[in-house]
């Protein structure tokens, strides 16, 4: 790499994925004829807001984001060079995605081509200045490096749209939490980038939204057996993920003031809720068994860490597996009414 390239951070479970899907059947998602359920009139009202750019001018530096990067020195600069690049990976990955299905998709379904290519133009806009906070530290993230290196997962469309909507969504509850927090508590604003987050979760939320419409146009992903399991599933998946890669990085939440235990769980009941108005099933993250099992599971990803061979990893593996499995089998929230209105503007968690 070049000096000030920064690495890749090696690709594990827990790392931002990179993802591919079948482009064909996509096309047949936004097809009228295809689908009857497509409500045409609903995707021109989202692209019109996202044509609004409510964010063109948000993203604006000044001195202070190199000042306070010189301010942070020591492990505590190594993680918040790690939350930056995990977070700058992330958008990335986003934007990638949304840029194909814009290009794919121009020609059959001009209009949710346009709303995928503003969505990538927000998710660069993110990237970008995730990249450039990055600089402040001397570091960069090689993106066109991680574009043609980088692994892809390929997902039919239902579960993109599964995956994607539960992204943004949480990134919403994430980047809002964390506005909150500082702008209650000022002297744990320790960079300056987080003063930015009330205005770019804003973006992610109305991503959400515009998933939200995707799915209500087929109902068979909303409303059946296997849309139960599948929803469940990815709740699931993106629960946990969060769960365990932030307390591995306690120590940046910490730096912020935050309890990453009440962060996390506080993230996951108010994206369940918001879930809940779509999916058809969701987990019951207030049943004591939930936390439970995801801080057994926080104790076996770290031994699992720190093991080194087969024999010691099996076991490990094995109780990983458990957990999850309690997790998956207990008893679900039936939900999915989509006349549910979510207040984004509730007062800021207490603690």
């Amino acid at each position: 790499m070049r000096d000030g390239i920064k690495e890749a951070a090696s690709e594990n479970l827990l790392t931002p994925r990179f993802y591919t899907t079948d482009f064909d059947e996509m096309e047949q998602l936004f097809s009228k004829e295809i689908n009857p359920n497509l409500d045409e009139d609903e995707l021109v009202a989202i692209l019109q807001e996202f044509r609004e750019d409510f964010n063109q001018k948000h993203f604006v530096r000044n001195d202070s984001f190199k000042a306070a990067a010189d301010g942070i020195t020591g492990d505590a600069r190594r993680i918040f060079i790690e939350f930056l690049e995990r977070s700058c990976t992330a958008e990335f990955s986003g934007f990638l995605l949304y840029k194909e299905l814009g290009r794919r998709l121009k020609k059959t379904a001009p209009v949710a081509a346009e709303i995928f290519t503003l969505m990538s133009r927000d998710e660069a806009r993110h990237a970008g200045f995730l990249n450039k906070a990055m600089s402040d530290f001397n570091l960069a993230l090689d993106l066109g490096f991680l574009t043609k290196n980088r692994q892809y997962t390929f997902f039919k469309p239902k579960f993109i749209i599964y995956a994607t909507y539960l992204s943004e969504k949480i990134g919403y509850w994430r980047y809002i939490s964390i506005y909150r927090h500082l702008q209650a508590n000022p002297d744990d604003q320790l960079y300056p980038i987080f003063q930015y987050f009330e205005n770019w979760c804003q973006d992610e939320n109305r991503h959400g939204d515009f998933f939200t419409a995707c799915l209500k146009a087929r109902p068979e992903f909303i409303n059946d057996f296997e849309a139960k399991l599948w929803a469940r599933f990815f709740c699931l998946s993106v629960y946990v993920t969060m769960y365990l890669n932030d307390h591995s990085r306690t120590e940046f939440y910490e730096s912020i003031g935050l309890n990453t235990t009440q962060f996390n769980m506080h993230v996951i009941h108010q994206t369940n809720k918001t879930t809940a108005s779509i999916f058809p099933q969701v987990i019951d993250t207030y049943n004591p068994k939930f936390k439970e099992h995801l801080d057994e599971l926080v104790v076996v990803n770290q031994k699992l860490a720190e093991a080194e061979s087969p024999v010691e990893k099996a076991p490990l593996i094995a109780s990983f597996a458990f957990h999850l499995l309690s997790i998956a089998l207990m008893k679900p929230i039936d939900s999915g009414s989509i006349d549910f209105v979510e207040d984004v503007n509730s007062p800021a968690f207490m603690y």
